[in-house]
């Protein structure tokens, strides 16, 4: 009878996350083409094939949709586990050299700023209509400062800051670097690809935060 429940309750738990998956599909995908504003939970039910029900009860309020598809759009993948937290961290703390250390941050900011950028505007568009959803904004704009703050950090490891550089403004460069407005009118106003925008965001990183800024080519960027 153990191994039946067992069986039956890691059965639930998959189709949920199966569920919890399809509908954060659907929500990334309305919330892409109609905003903010013109995404409605019911649309939302409804391209993911499951019932307006079930979206309020797995997500509570439309923010918390919003929150959720941009949280993982952010990581690529639903696993609970914060961004410092993950591999690529350690990747970057044991590179060689500042330029070693921005191709793995670059490596990964560009995808994740691909799958993530457009659903972030989306709710920044959204906050002046939203007091739950300017709250959700303030913390994407803190998780960034945190983030930013911890690039700064562990890049002073491989080379200096330029002399005068403060580390409150040496981190608000960063943040202004990873700003997603930034890749967003690269990209899609300048047509800038993806790898482009990677290669610009390590040598602009490279040149403005530390004293060891060169002109040679970057560390080979992941394909």
């Amino acid at each position: 009878m153990t191994a039946t429940r067992t069986y039956r309750s890691d059965r639930r738990t998959d189709q949920a996350r199966r569920t919890r998956q399809r509908i954060l599909a659907a929500a990334t995908a309305e919330f892409l083409a109609h905003g903010y504003a013109g995404t409605t939970v019911r649309a939302v039910a409804q391209r993911a094939g499951v019932s307006t029900p079930m979206v309020e009860a797995t997500f509570q309020a439309k923010p918390r949709l919003l929150k959720a598809a941009i949280d993982v759009a952010i990581a690529g993948d639903d696993e609970p586990v914060a961004m410092l937290d993950r591999k690529w961290t350690r990747l970057a703390r044991a590179a060689r050299s500042a330029d070693e250390f921005l191709t793995v941050v670059a490596g990964v900011l560009g995808p994740a700023q691909g799958r993530s950028a457009g659903l972030v505007l989306a709710a920044l568009e959204g906050s002046a209509r939203s007091t739950d959803l300017a709250e959700i904004t303030d913390q994407l704009v803190r998780q960034r400062l945190v983030t930013a703050a911890w690039l700064v950090e562990n890049l002073g490891r491989f080379a200096p800051r330029p002399n005068g550089l403060t580390e409150a403004e040496a981190t608000d460069t960063m943040w202004v670097l990873m700003d997603p407005a930034v890749f967003d009118r690269l990209t899609r106003q300048r047509g800038w690809s993806v790898r482009q925008y990677q290669e610009w965001f390590a040598r602009s990183a490279a040149r403005l935060l530390t004293t060891s800024s060169t002109d040679r080519p970057l560390e080979e960027l992941p394909s």
